[in-house]
């Protein structure tokens, strides 16, 4: 039994997915407004025309809005893995924050732990691999920054939720542009997209938000290769 309040909050923005998709993906967002409120209203809004499956608020609060059979519209114009509709693949969980647009902050621990139950469950229910638990701005780091660089995904990795590289002495070693893109696109971002390199580094090198290579950035990036077999 779940230790945190679900709330039924229907929103009308879905529909069918696409013939022959099946979930394989988890995209994790943040709501980017000032408030809760105004980010349920706006998911319920048939006027927005956007949705996400589920929305967690701070205090831990779990509201369901579309069924994980239907295609919420939370990713917009996206892609992974040489593959678009994002919509149609995969699960859209926003979590309340204000973003960087309304004063970013941290997410706070009973948010998280509501995160992380709602998305093991998610993941057992789909099979979804581990490198496939995304942020948005991985599957669209042309125009989102969220979840953001304060999101705890070593903390989610911890609890089987996604994953988090930890290089070894076998990720070592001189690199080059090239060798960068190429393997971006192995992990499943557009190498051909300017800033698909912060985009990395917003989730997995939070600390480096740079969009240029250096050492550690690169050695996190082989290490995920080398952990997920990509």
């Amino acid at each position: 039994m779940s230790a945190f309040r679900r709330i039924d909050r229907p929103s009308p923005n879905h529909g069918p997915r696409a013939d022959g998709s099946r979930v394989e993906l988890l995209i994790l967002h943040y709501t980017g407004m000032p408030t809760a409120a105004d980010a349920l209203d706006r998911l319920c809004d048939p006027a927005a025309q956007v949705s996400a499956h589920y929305t967690v608020d701070e205090d831990g609060t779990i509201f369901a809005h579309v069924p994980e059979d239907r295609r919420a519209w939370h990713a917009g114009r996206s892609g992974w893995r040489g593959t678009g509709d994002v919509n149609s693949r995969s699960i859209g969980v926003e979590i309340v924050n204000p973003g960087h647009e309304f004063g970013y902050r941290p997410f706070p621990p009973a948010q998280m732990a509501a995160v992380a139950e709602l998305c093991q469950g998610i993941v057992k229910r789909h099979g979804i691999p581990a490198g496939d638990v995304l942020g948005h701005s991985d599957v669209a780091p042309d125009r989102k920054e969220d979840p953001g660089e304060l999101f705890d995904w070593p903390g989610l990795a911890a609890q089987g939720i996604g994953i988090w590289p930890t290089p070894s002495q076998d990720d070592d070693g001189p690199f080059n542009d090239a060798e960068v893109a190429a393997l971006l696109g192995r992990y499943g971002y557009d190498p051909a997209e300017p800033r698909a390199l912060l985009a990395f580094q917003r989730h997995f090198h939070p600390e480096c938000l740079t969009g240029i290579p250096d050492p550690e950035t690169v050695r996190r990036l082989r290490a995920l290769l080398r952990l997920t077999g990509r």
